[in-house]
């Protein structure tokens, strides 16, 4: 359902539903019920000037009916954020796609306390493009390829094409070399199948029985030294690293991270698998080793293969290099 009210620095309108029936008399009331604890002053004086709008734009009273509305919009007021220490970089741009690496840190679209510090409302308000919309997404932690839509009227015809999964993405990933203690060798290129799942209320992902819906080819693509770390004894020792090419079938959630996991090769600076590590504010000198590389596909408009490719580095690849 689209939004009566346009975005607003770079961020769309909140959507409400009302609920159908209840001990409210009207919509101010049922939102007073819900955050008025916080601030009821705010609530009323959006009502009074007209802020709050349901289908059609339609301006909202204090007085209006819980009933006349199944849903409304309204803007949210954003909480103060700093800036985030990271940049984006415009790989390619035309009047339908927008192309841009995407930093670690930065999440891709709105959520929790990244509002302005996401990709998207920094490119809708750098680029003054209010109508882009991300055709995929990359996790905050995760580097790289990152496409939008600039077209609404050329957008479902990309959107397709993800959802047809015809688009080919290509990542890379620093690892150990070897298994840890207690997994097998792994011999590649190796393809990992099975099945995973993600709950909203849970954080990770988990591997379950089942059919596989989750499915990554894996190669090796160069081992190196990776300098010195901590052994389970707690002496430091010489470590061998290895760069990874990770071509994922399928796009579940955290996908690569769970399936390198799965070989005893957790991703250097990996907070979450194989052990899920205490919060810790971000540390800007460790990012998560893991760049999407590549993405390639047949463009409906021009009718033609295309292929964007990441300016990014992985630091530890980097470092190891004379």
């Amino acid at each position: 359902m689209q939004s009566p009210l346009p975005v607003r620095d770079g961020v769309n309108a909140t959507r409400l539903r009302l609920p159908d029936e209840g001990p409210w008399d009207t919509a101010m009331d049922y939102m007073m019920h819900r955050w008025g604890h916080i601030d009821p002053q705010g609530i009323e004086d959006r009502f009074d000037a007209g802020e709050i709008v349901g289908e059609g734009g339609i301006p909202l009273s204090r007085h209006t009916k819980l009933e006349d509305h199944t849903f409304i919009w309204y803007y949210r007021t954003l909480p103060p954020e700093t800036r985030l220490p990271v940049e984006l970089s415009i790989l390619h741009q035309d009047e339908h796609l927008l192309v841009v690496d995407k930093p670690h840190f930065l999440p891709t679209t709105p959520g929790g306390t990244y509002i302005q510090e996401s990709a998207l409302v920094r490119l809708r308000n750098q680029l003054d493009l209010p109508d882009l919309i991300p055709m995929h997404r990359l996790d905050r932690m995760t580097a790289g390829v990152l496409l939008f839509s600039t077209n609404p009227e050329t957008r479902g015809k990309y959107q397709v094409l993800f959802e047809k999964r015809q688009v080919q993405k290509e990542y890379e990933c620093v690892s150990a070399a070897e298994p840890s203690p207690g997994y097998p060798a792994v011999e590649f290129p190796v393809v990992v199948r099975n099945r995973m799942t993600k709950s909203r209320s849970y954080l990770l992902a988990e591997v379950i029985d089942g059919e596989p819906n989750a499915e990554t080819r894996i190669e090796r693509l160069e081992t190196f030294d990776g300098g010195t770390a901590p052994g389970a004894d707690g002496t430091a020792g010489a470590r061998r690293l290895a760069r990874y090419r990770l071509e994922p079938h399928t796009g579940k959630t955290h996908q690569l991270r769970v399936h390198m996991a799965s070989l005893g090769l957790g991703i250097v600076n990996d907070a979450f698998y194989p052990d899920l590590l205490d919060k810790a504010p971000d540390d800007y000198t460790k990012p998560l080793q893991l760049l999407a590389r590549g993405i390639r596909f047949v463009d409906p408009i021009l009718g033609k293969p295309v292929e964007y490719r990441s300016g990014l580095e992985l630091s530890e690849a980097v470092r190891a290099r004379p």
